[in-house]
């Protein structure tokens, strides 16, 4: 069986290379999370502190 030449051991790199980098690319941006969603605004309490130094 012939070898293979070494160009095509560097093409086979890039491409392999190139489309596990999209796969991945892909899978990052296709996943959106769910924001919680509450039925009554929630509001910061404040503390009335007022420092003075």
């Amino acid at each position: 069986m012939p070898q293979m030449a070494p160009i095509s051991w560097l093409l086979l790199f890039f491409i392999f290379s190139i489309t596990f980098i999209l796969f991945n690319v892909m899978n990052y941006y296709s996943y959106l999370p769910s924001t919680p969603k509450s039925s009554q605004p929630t509001y910061l309490s404040t503390n009335p502190f007022n420092w003075k130094w």
